[in-house]
């Protein structure tokens, strides 16, 4: 196992040197930070979908959301569907891809973006490379990385395959919209700092056109830490924080707010109220199956013009 973890990764890095040596489309540029035109499909209201919600492959044939929540979503006024394309629980690259190509056309047909989704586990580079690249080839308007997994307990290599990951991503889809789905640094550098130590957000921020910390306050309300169950003050707290911490203070930011489950109208507009005086680009909440549907309307606040 170790050998071929080894050789995985001694293939995964050669990959990438050749890509800096010029053999991929992004070789030779300068990554400084976030695109403002690549920054657009993360503004706005957003609903999330994971595999539970959307898969029958995964679910065995009882995923509880199809194409009629689409256009559910579209009249509610979201502005971008986010939704899982693979999970390390399962070996497929792609999840039902028929199915999920009619999602991302339906979503387009009713003016909707679409940013498919990964949660890398930083131990196989070859397979977290080869399902984010995947994501390319569905028709979407970017790809998410979902970065919290600690099944790599060793921080460091977890932070270097982060990185070397990102870098190839961005050599070889230089011109593809990424967002950095990260815990709130309100944990990781506060309430439980041993999660993930060090965290490189400067260096990360240099490949991200935007930055989207999960900021669920209901995991506050419901356990340690109650004070940080409010969700204007976990919301703009995420935002501040982060752009604190990657040095940029005009950082692209999406919070995402929830979990959706017994989330009230004054819990939305709380969050829309924070999601504005940070300026923020747009927040969500996850995710869209557990969300009541009469706040929908308050986080509809958080709508923003996808515009340059």
């Amino acid at each position: 196992m170790l050998r071929r973890r080894g050789l995985a990764l001694f293939a995964t890095l050669t990959l990438f040197a050749v890509a800096l040596a010029g053999c991929m489309p992004g070789a030779g540029r300068t990554w400084n930070g976030p695109d403002p035109v690549r920054t657009i499909p993360f503004k706005g209201l957003g609903a999330w979908w994971d595999v539970w919600d959307w898969s029958p492959t995964f679910t065995g044939g009882s995923a509880p959301q199809d194409l009629a929540d689409v256009d559910r979503l579209a009249a509610a006024g979201v502005q971008t569907l986010y939704i899982q394309t693979a999970t390390y629980r399962h070996p497929d690259d792609v999840l039902d891809p028929t199915l999920l190509r009619s999602i991302v056309r339906r979503a387009h047909l009713r003016n909707m973006k679409v940013v498919g989704w990964y949660l890398p586990q930083f131990l196989d580079m070859e397979v977290d490379i080869r399902r984010m690249s995947a994501i390319t080839g569905l028709g979407v308007d970017g790809i998410g990385i979902d970065i919290e997994a600690t099944d790599n307990p060793d921080v460091a290599d977890r932070t270097d395959k982060l990185m070397a990951e990102v870098r190839f991503l961005r050599a070889l889809h230089p011109d593809v919209p990424m967002a950095a789905i990260p815990v709130t640094p309100i944990i990781w550098e506060q309430l439980n700092r041993s999660w993930w130590p060090n965290f490189p957000y400067r260096e990360l921020s240099r490949y991200m056109d935007a930055w989207m910390p999960m900021a669920y306050w209901s995991y506050r309300r419901a356990g340690s830490f109650p004070e940080w169950g409010d969700p204007y003050l976990y919301t703009a707290e995420s935002v501040t924080r982060l752009r604190t911490l990657t040095g940029r203070p005009n950082l692209p930011v999406h919070p995402i707010g929830g979990e959706g489950t017994g989330m009230t109208v004054d819990d939305a507009a709380r969050m829309a109220i924070a999601v504005s005086d940070t300026g923020a680009i747009g927040g969500s909440v996850y995710d869209d199956r557990i969300t009541p549907q009469a706040v929908y309307p308050a986080l509809g606040f958080m709508r923003r013009a996808q515009v340059k």
